[in-house]
Parts: C-alpha cells; sequence; structure tokens
C-alpha cells in the first residue's frame, strides 16, 4: 500500500459527486452517505494488505471476485470504499462482491474497465485536497471547482466541466443519469483531456477562437451525426489571459431559460480560484472575505480591500444582503454559491461573503447615476432563482447606493433593516428596498426600542393603563382609528356620544 499524508475528511456523498458517472458507480454503503472519507491508498497486490480507517482504497491489478481478500481486509482496517474495477463485458461486479462490502462495512464503489487508476487517484486526491466540508454559513472555497461546478449545473440545468487552456479537466459536475452524457463529455472525463478528433472539430467551427477573443457566451448547436448535444462554452479570463473555460452541455432536457447569464457570473467566480497558484486561493479568499467583512462591519477602512482587489475606492458602491436559512441547514453552502454566481453574472466586480445568518454581495465600481431598480431587479433574480433551485427561500434587501467604498458599511446598514423587519412579520416582501417599506420598519424600529429602554415611557401611561383600563382602552381604539370617533365607538361597541363624565356611552 501507498499512503498521502492525512487529508481534512469529506463525506463518501461529496467524493460520489466529484466521481460519478462515468468513471465509477456506487454499489452500496453500509455506513451511509455521510461517512468520512480522509485520504486514498492504492492497494498493490505484490504488497501486503493494509489501509488507514477513512481511505478510499483503489483496488489495482485485481477484478470481480480477486478483490474479495481486499474487501475484507479494508474492512479490519476500517477503511471508508473500496474501488475495483468491473470485469470487460456487460453486467456489474457480482452479488458476492456486494456482500463481502457490506459484511465488511465499506463502501463499494464500481469502476469502468477503460477508466485509469492514475486518473481516479489524481481526481480522489483532487476533491480531497479542494473541496473542504461545508461548515454553516460557508459557500464555495476558493479552490472548490467541484463545488462551483455543481452549482452552476444545478443554474443552468445541464451538465457542466471546467477545464484548463489545455483542455484538461479540472471539475465536473455528476449527473445523476449517465444516459444524458453525449460522446465528448464521456470521453474527455474518461480520458481527463478532450480527445482530439472532437477538439479539432471545435477548432474548425471556430469556438476556441470565439472564447479566446471575449468573454461572451459561445453557444455551440448539437451534432447529432457526431453524438454531439447542444452545448453553451464560456472562457475563464483575468482582464486579457484566459485560464480555462467551462463548458455546459444539454441533457435530456432544455438548458434553463438563463443559463448563459449563469455560465457569465460561474466564469467570473471561477477567475478567482484560477488567477492564482493552487496553494494560495484558499487563503487568498479568506483575506478577501475578512476585509469585506470589516469594511462591512465598519471596522476596516476601504483601502485594504480595494488595494487587494484592485478596486477604486472612489466609485459607487451599495449592498445586497439575503437571509440564509437556519444553522444546521445544508442549503447554506448552496446559498451562498448561488448568490456568488448570480451577482457575479449582474456585476463583474462582485464579492460575497456571510456574516452571521446573512449573505452579503458588495457590488463596487458602480456606474455613477444607475438606478435603484437595476440593484432591486438584480436581488429579486437571485429570490427567484433560489425559489426554483433551493429546498429553502431566500429574502433580501438592497442597500443604497453610496457615493464611494468607504460608505458601504451604510448601505449594509440600511439592507439590515430591511432584513430585521422582514424577521419580525412586518415586510411580507421577498425583496424590498427601504423607500418602499419605510413606515413598516420605523414602526418596528420604535416598538423595539421602547422595549429595550422602558425608562423612555411616560409614567402617567403606567397610570393609565393599570388604574383606568376602560379610559385606556377607549384612548387606544381612537387612536387605531386615527381619530374617527365614529369609527372607534363601533369597535367598541359603545355608543360615539360622550356623557357626563367625560366617557363615551354604552350603545343600546
Amino acid at each position: 500500500m501507498n499512503f498521502e499524508p492525512p487529508a481534512i475528511g469529506i463525506t463518501l456523498r461529496q467524493l460520489l459527486m466529484s466521481l460519478g458517472e462515468p468513471l465509477a458507480e456506487l454499489q452500496c454503503a453500509p455506513a451511509g452517505l455521510e461517512a468520512q472519507v480522509s485520504g486514498v491508498a492504492l492497494a498493490d497486490p505484490e504488497e501486503p494488505p493494509g489501509a488507514r480507517p477513512g481511505d478510499l482504497v483503489l483496488a489495482l491489478g485485481v477484478r470481480g471476485r480477486a478483490a474479495l481478500p481486499l474487501l475484507r481486509a479494508a474492512g479490519r482496517d476500517r477503511a471508508t470504499a473500496v474501488a475495483v474495477k468491473r470485469e470487460p463485458g456487460p453486467g456489474g461486479p457480482s452479488d458476492l462482491l456486494r456482500e463481502a462490502a457490506e459484511e465488511a462495512g465499506v463502501a463499494l464503489l464500481s469502476v469502468r474497465p477503460e477508466a485509469r487508476w492514475g486518473q481516479l487517484d489524481a481526481l480522489a486526491r483532487a476533491c480531497l485536497g479542494s473541496v473542504q466540508p461545508a461548515r454553516p454559513g460557508e459557500g464555495l472555497e476558493e479552490g472548490d471547482l467541484f463545488a462551483l461546478a455543481q452549482t452552476t449545473a444545478v443554474l443552468t440545468g445541464g451538465i457542466v466541466s471546467i477545464e484548463d487552456t489545455a483542455n484538461r479537466i479540472l471539475a465536473y459536475s455528476r449527473s445523476a443519469d449517465s444516459d444524458e452524457l453525449d460522446d465528448l463529455r464521456r470521453l474527455t472525463i474518461l480520458g481527463w483531456q478532450g480527445p482530439e478528433p472532437y477538439l479539432a472539430q471545435l477548432r474548425a467551427w471556430g469556438v476556441f477562437q470565439q472564447l479566446r477573443a471575449s468573454d461572451a457566451v459561445v453557444a455551440i448547436d448539437a451534432r447529432p451525426e457526431l453524438g454531439l448535444r447542444r452545448r453553451l462554452a464560456v472562457g475563464i479570463r483575468s482582464g486579457e489571459r484566459q485560464l480555462g473555460t467551462i463548458w455546459v452541455q444539454e441533457g435530456t432536457q432544455p438548458l434553463a431559460e438563463r443559463a448563459d447569464q449563469a455560465l457569465l457570473g460561474a466564469a467570473r467566480v471561477a477567475a478567482l480560484h484560477l488567477v492564482r497558484p493552487r496553494r494560495e486561493p484558499s487563503a487568498d479568499l479568506r483575506l478577501t472575505q475578512a476585509l469585506l467583512t470589516g469594511l462591512l462591519d465598519g471596522t476596516t477602512g476601504p483601502h485594504s480591500l480595494a488595494g487587494h482587489l484592485r478596486l477604486d475606492p472612489g466609485r459607487p458602491a451599495a449592498v445586497l444582503g439575503f437571509t440564509l436559512p437556519g444553522s444546521l441547514d445544508p442549503a447554506r453552502a448552496e446559498a451562498v454559491g448561488l448568490v456568488s454566481v448570480h451577482a457575479a453574472a449582474r456585476h463583474r466586480g462582485a464579492v460575497v461573503t456571510t456574516i452571521g445568518d446573512r449573505v452579503y454581495a458588495l457590488l463596487p465600481e458602480l456606474a455613477r447615476g444607475l438606478a435603484p431598480a437595476v440593484l432591486r431587479g438584480w436581488a429579486q433574480e437571485i429570490a427567484d432563482a433560489a425559489r426554483h433551485h433551493l429546498p429553502a427561500p431566500l429574502r433580501g434587501a438592497v442597500g443604497r447606493v453610496v457615493p464611494a467604498l468607504a460608505d458601504a458599511a451604510d448601505s449594509r446598514r440600511e439592507a439590515d433593516r430591511v432584513l430585521d423587519a422582514m424577521a419580525s412579520g412586518r415586510v411580507a416582501a421577498e425583496v424590498a428596498a427601504l423607500p418602499e417599506v419605510l413606515a413598516e420598519v420605523l414602526l418596528g424600529e420604535t416598538l423595539t426600542l421602547l422595549s429595550d429602554n422602558p425608562g423612555v415611557r411616560d409614567p402617567r401611561l403606567e397610570e393609565l393603563t393599570l388604574r383606568h383600563h376602560q379610559l385606556a382602552a377607549s384612548v387606544l381604539a381612537w387612536l387605531d382609528a386615527f381619530g374617527d370617533v365614529a369609527s372607534a365607538a363601533r369597535e367598541l361597541h359603545i355608543h360615539p356620544t360622550p356623557c357626563a363624565t367625560g366617557c363615551a356611552a354604552p350603545s343600546s
């Protein structure tokens, strides 16, 4: 056995999302899909068996029944899963192999005969090295291209792959149905790179030239005679430099109506993953989020973030805020990914972070004179997408456009005022800006102020409510009726004519 240093664990579910069809199929998972995978071990039949707890064991040099001893040994070593190649020809692993895996307590993955072990090993290690377990409140981690591919697949309704400039696969979304994959997609994943005959055809159609020339989304029509389904593609760019490409293949259903917009946003998010060397981005994203959080909290000035992201701090900016699902809800990470992709699609410089139970999108360097209705439309698009693609809805608020980056905290505070009113139930709208719901917000803030500060109350009001219940009820009814005595009397079921003692007389 060859071992790697221990890696941070991910779930078997996350690993399968990265491997998936057409490389490997899950045959059984006795410990469930939340079992942790923390490393990869290569089982060589020439070496004594042995694995570390949590390993994915790749069964080199054995197929079918010959893998039974390795399966049992993996169970004794408390490995999480074993990947075994299928015998050539139709049919999957034997019932005997599945029964042995169930008895050993390890998951069994069936690998296609034509797949290369080196490719599967590299993909599994890349997944372990870049896909971190989603913690509450976290979305896409820098370097987590697999999660980005899956989010893009959800938003476009297609099958996504992310490639470098040499057309080598970096990450791809999982397809639930292998019949949805066309020949190019299947051969690309199996070969870890686009097959040359197909690449030559795409070059002949001018696809790569268009991708190099601009950041526009390129549409490629279906070619059934070549085994190709309809595709969209967009270049991942940093300035004039192309870093890679995102491809979306249409499956058995048409792509989403705004698939091109989601794809453009995904490319801008992906650029953050690829613009720096592989080991740097996670730290870079954490720094970006720390600087952004400080700016929105008002504890950090604008120049640190502006210098880090090369922004003009003198340009207008605004903040969109959204409530996140509950702290233990796995949809939180999906929600942050969705906001990131959609915000980037609408505004190239958008950056996203989470603070508490909310996610904020900072939109820097806005055009001067941008209408607030435009930002509200962007926020509504995000809420609409969440309603269609997430198990829990998002409610959003639009902060005002501020003249400079230094005032971004003011925009965030305005968005928070609206979100607070939504949380209290005083604002029922799915998305709102403060001017639209100002009365409801002010009423809620006034009641909160009075509730938190008992000393603000007039003691005569305390006397009225404690000793003169009927008079207090009459005053409240009169106020609720905005001074309309007849309406107040009807509400109290009394006669509107005052009696000699100064109180209303009961109606007959």
